[in-house]
């Protein structure tokens, strides 16, 4: 599966489809961006996919974590959005008994 990888002008709602389609599709998301304006296109988007999805019955968390990646010969740091899906905890009291 590809990073999708997010510019400072990156259209939010674009990165938002491509996000929850690939959720819907995989159940798994990874997002990249380098810099304060693509990392901001990026959560915006996240918020808008996070929307999408809970229409769907997908409720999502995140993950950030910094990546080093390679540009022209350059190591860059880049954030990663790491995306899955939420797996609700049923309280113990609520298990049935064995």
């Amino acid at each position: 599966m590809d990073v999708i990888k997010v510019k400072a002008n990156s259209r939010t709602a674009a990165v938002a489809g491509a996000i929850a389609g690939i959720m819907r599709e995989h159940k798994h998301a990874d997002i990249q961006a380098i810099g304060a304006g693509a990392v901001n296109q990026a959560v915006k988007a996240l918020v808008l996919a996070k929307g999408y999805l809970a229409e769907d019955g997908i409720p999502v968390a995140c993950v950030p974590e910094f990546v080093d990646v390679e540009i022209d010969g350059k190591v860059r740091t880049a954030i990663k959005l790491v995306v899955d899906p939420v797996v609700p905890v049923v309280p113990k009291e609520n298990l049935p008994a064995t």
